[in-house]
């Protein structure tokens, strides 16, 4: 619920619509005269007034559909609104990266499932939880690490060589993950445990350019509040200690952290004291390379609503193209499949 997240806290309609879930003036940490992050996000507020956040307001795309499996769907192939995608867009950022080096940690997961952003036609994200629980099952397939195999069955020689690989990158992972072991005080559940894993990969060097993370819990229709205060102050608490595990390690100058949600909630309550399923909604950039730290465009506009939603003004695949072209270097057209205004936040 991004109004409930970036509170837009002098504005009257923002309380008139939520008389009983709207964030109170004095429990809002205050950004500009406009908007504040929610009380329990100190640790994003910490990140903020070092100068590493940067908060993007109504993000979305024409024609928005508010079921979370198809909007999910939309945001992580980058497709329309009418089109249908196989591959997401970080699969093909892979496919378009690594035409020569096509190794299965170049993106990795480490919650859920493996998101279909992740899909690619020739490489693929790898989904790794747990690298103890991952690793030692796969090296139980080393005897099939024998360079050379043939069966002249193509069947069992594709089975083979994918075992093969992934014996290969379970042992390059492991092996990356003993190099740092952090000791920063992340949280012991959660998103924490799938951040800390991240930023041990990322200062032992491991070579993977993109890491994906879930957080859910934040369908808050019956009762938000308190549901949804628990659930920031986890996200917050946990990207607080993971930036600064980056930065005391001398790595933050090399990471993008992209924050986002397939859609926002409704600007109204509902009767149940939660919101229901909206459109366009803010989004997070977090890195020390900012080039327009703090509230990047305008605020939500509460007086000219679609049909009780909130307006996009910024598409989010003008977010996806300056991340492909501005930071890692991409083709972000042939990726996107089209032209996107870049957002020059980085």
């Amino acid at each position: 619920d991004g109004l409930n997240t970036v509170v837009p806290y002098n504005n009257d309609i923002y309380y008139k619509s939520r008389p009983v879930i709207g964030i109170k003036k004095e429990d809002v940490l205050r950004l500009d005269s406009d908007l504040g992050f929610n009380g329990v996000l100190e640790g994003l507020k910490e990140i903020y007034d070092q100068g590493w956040l940067s908060v993007l307001n109504n993000i979305g795309y024409p024609n928005p559909d508010r079921s979370h499996f198809r909007s999910m769907d939309i945001w992580q192939t980058a497709s329309g609104a009418n089109s249908y995608l196989t591959t997401g867009w970080l699969g093909r950022y892979l496919d378009t990266a690594y035409e020569s080096r096509k190794k299965a940690y170049e993106a990795i997961e480490v919650s859920g499932e493996l998101s279909p952003a992740l899909f690619g036609e020739t490489v693929n994200g790898l989904l790794v939880p747990d690298l103890e629980n991952f690793f030692g099952p796969v090296n139980e397939l080393k005897g099939f690490n024998k360079p050379g195999f043939n069966s002249g069955n193509t069947n069992l020689d594709y089975l083979y060589k994918t075992l093969a690989d992934l014996n290969s990158t379970a042992q390059y992972l492991y092996q990356k993950s003993k190099i740092y072991q952090s000791k920063a005080p992340y949280p012991t559940w959660g998103l924490a445990l799938d951040l800390k894993l991240i930023a041990e990969l990322i200062i032992s060097g491991a070579e993977s350019s993109v890491y994906y993370a879930t957080l859910d819990g934040f369908d808050t229709h019956v009762d938000q509040t308190s549901q949804h205060h628990n659930k920031l102050n986890e996200l917050g608490n946990a990207l607080n200690v993971f930036v600064h595990d980056l930065k005391d390690n001398n790595r933050l100058d090399e990471v993008v952290i992209m924050v986002f949600s397939e859609f926002g909630r409704r600007v109204a309550q509902n009767a149940a004291n939660g919101t229901d399923h909206g459109t366009a909604n803010n989004l997070f950039i977090i890195s020390s390379k900012l080039k327009k730290p703090g509230i990047f465009n305008s605020v939500p506009d509460l007086t000219n609503l679609d049909q009780g939603d909130l307006k996009y003004t910024i598409d989010f695949r003008s977010v996806y193209a300056s991340l492909l072209h501005n930071w890692l270097g991409a083709d972000d057209e042939r990726i996107l499949g089209g032209e996107f205004d870049r957002t020059a936040f980085i």
